[in-house]
């Protein structure tokens, strides 16, 4: 595909690096050279210096041929106004755009501005609200390290640690259904401490693996039990940081959970006092250790680093692991950072980016992708495919899964018929309109996917 991005920030850098490993036409339009040069360094993409809103810069990057167009700049106006000249002038096919306001966000007014009539913005990309649904799944299941959707929420992929004494660490997988034999459930992934392990009856799960695993949404507490002591829920959560990620989780929490909110500045604390209902809002920095221990940091579940600064959510986080805090998660920008803080005195570092570049995946693919989740620093992908075609012009329809020639290290965990969760055995078969999810350990045969469930023009 021929994509333009605009705005070569984190998002827009992060984005077209993993656009660019695919194989895309990718072009990147920004104002500052510098940045561009340092993408253009280690990424084989052109680079545009200009204003992504300008027709000219849009002409120069080569929006006449361009099959997408995607605007992650700072600026909302910008945005919008590069996906209007995009579709104006040049009617672009797909156009994705960044929006953060709240102004525009807001159901009251979103349906009515965005489309082809007056805003022509075909998929609009909020960052903070993404973060904040994923950090709400994260502490709706304790103890998990992501906790992904599918099929509007029907089957959940979650990752977590396994822990010496669990019942299945030690044992072979096909245990599993003996262990369980009223919840159905499939090991999509192992990570052990030498990298990817792809999953048969035969593998053994250790201390300290990483595993991804696929199941109905009501039994992933009870997978969970099988290889770690269940966390108990978590109930008091300590938020440093009161912008648009860490109000918008207190706002959607507050009902449920005992929410303290640290905030700097003193005009945003007040007017976070005013919008939160029952959250307890403190004036003041996240790293001053007499606030921390004042407001009972050692009786406190989750604490939660989400200021705009990297390094003060790690020193946050730091602190209160040390005074005590049951579990950390950390937002971080800097993914050296993120990998190096990940797992340790850290329970659990967030990347904005990869959860917004996940939401972005999807419109970039080819095939009827419902949503793809980028995994473990982008390494691995989960995917959700809508099945298409006949047993004639698709190499899956009317197969069993033993019997479908998949890419290396791929696993077809789970599928949704006519809204039942089934997971996957060797002996399932697939049907056209399955919602089918794909669990890929090597991101870099994700492209073999997408063949496999193409459509034969036959189809056609």
């Amino acid at each position: 595909m021929k994509i333009i991005i605009v705005g070569a920030g984190q998002v827009g850098g992060t984005l077209a690096e993993h656009l660019a490993r695919e194989y895309n036409d990718i072009t990147v339009v920004d104002i500052n050279e510098a940045t561009l040069r340092g993408l253009q360094d280690r990424l084989d993409i052109r680079t545009v210096i200009g204003t992504g809103s300008h027709p000219d810069v849009l002409v120069n990057a080569g929006i006449e041929e361009a099959d997408m167009l995607v605007a992650v700049t700072n600026s909302d106006e910008i945005n919008i106004i590069a996906c209007q000249v995009a579709y104006s002038l040049f009617h672009t096919p797909t156009k994705i755009a960044r929006i953060r306001s709240r102004n525009y966000t807001n159901p009251k007014y979103k349906a009515k501005l965005f489309n082809d009539k007056h805003m022509p913005v075909d998929v609009m990309i909020t960052p903070e609200m993404v973060v904040k649904d994923y950090i709400q799944k994260l502490i709706e299941q304790p103890g998990a390290l992501q906790v992904l959707d599918f099929a509007d929420g029907a089957i959940q992929l979650v990752g977590l640690r396994a822990v010496k004494d669990s019942p299945l660490v030690g044992q072979q997988l096909r245990f599993l259904k003996e262990h369980m034999p009223d919840a159905d459930a499939r090991v999509a992934a192992v990570f052990g401490k030498d990298g990817a392990i792809f999953p048969t009856g035969e593998t053994v799960i250790e201390d300290g693996d990483e595993v991804f695993f696929v199941a109905a949404k009501k039994n992933i507490r009870k997978v969970m039990s099988e290889l770690r002591r269940l966390e108990k829920p978590y109930h008091r959560l300590m938020i440093a940081g009161g912008g648009n990620i860490g109000f918008s989780l207190a706002k959607a929490l507050e009902k449920d959970y005992n929410i303290k909110i640290i905030e700097y500045s003193t005009d945003r604390a007040r007017h976070l006092s005013e919008k939160l209902n029952k959250s307890v809002v403190l004036n003041g920095s996240a790293t001053d250790q007499e606030l921390l221990l004042d407001e009972n940091i050692d009786k406190t579940d989750v604490f939660l680093a989400l200021t705009n600064d990297d390094e003060v959510n790690i020193m946050a986080s730091l602190l209160a692991k040390k005074l005590g805090a049951r579990k950390v998660m950390t937002l971080i920008n800097n993914p050296v950072y993120a990998d190096l803080m990940q797992g340790g005195v850290i329970d659990i570092a967030i990347s904005p980016q990869q959860a917004t570049t996940s939401s972005l995946l999807s419109h970039v693919r080819q095939g009827d992708m419902v949503c793809v989740h980028s995994l473990r620093r982008g390494a691995a992908e989960a995917l959700e495919i809508i099945v298409h075609g006949d047993e004639k012009s698709s190499k899956v329809v009317g197969r069993a899964i033993g019997d479908i020639n998949s890419p290396p290290g791929a696993t077809l965990a789970a599928l949704v018929r006519n809204g039942e969760v089934l997971i996957a055995h060797h002996d399932t078969i697939i049907q056209t309109g399955d919602h089918v999810i794909v669990f890929v350990v090597d991101k870099a045969n994700t492209k073999a996917i997408e063949k496999l469930f193409s459509v034969s023009f036959s189809f056609f």
